[in-house]
């Protein structure tokens, strides 16, 4: 039974790396990514206007996002994720960014806050062309993190 539960958060683990891998890297073809089969659902915000902590926590995770894919760093955007990624889904991840090759990656336009969730989308050229990719943000426990 345990070894079946293990199996299966390291298939779940895979599986959100591999749909963040999915909406990361820029298409060889240009072709824009298919959206994730299945969305998150919205969560309701609590508030019209965010505060000025999470307008400034939601920019200082969304910087460490591009820096990560900037420099395929995928242990760093491993400690930005809600849940803890398995060795073998980061080292996945690592293997996917050094076979893209050299890319650069900025913020396209601040980040949107709404609540508890928040919208960062990040602009991405390598030598297989452009990408706008929306990262969802989430509040967890105090901490703004990417899902998955």
């Amino acid at each position: 039974m345990k070894r079946a539960l293990v199996a299966g958060l390291v298939l779940l683990g895979v599986a959100g790396v591999g749909v963040v891998l999915g909406l990361l890297l820029v298409a060889p073809s240009g072709a824009p990514p298919a959206p994730p089969s299945t969305p998150r659902p919205a969560r309701p915000s609590p508030s019209p206007s965010p505060s000025a902590s999470d307008t400034a926590a939601v920019g200082v995770l969304a910087k460490a996002i591009v820096d990560a894919i900037a420099a395929h760093d995928s242990a760093a955007f491993g400690k930005l994720t809600c849940r803890p990624q398995t060795a073998e889904a980061l080292a996945g991840l690592q293997r996917t960014w050094d076979a893209a090759g050299r890319v650069t990656a900025r913020l396209a336009e601040p980040p949107e806050v709404r609540g508890e969730s928040a919208t960062a989308k990040v602009h991405v050229e390598g030598v297989g062309g452009t990408k706008e990719t929306p990262f969802p943000l989430y509040k967890e426990n105090g901490r703004w993190c990417v899902p998955g």
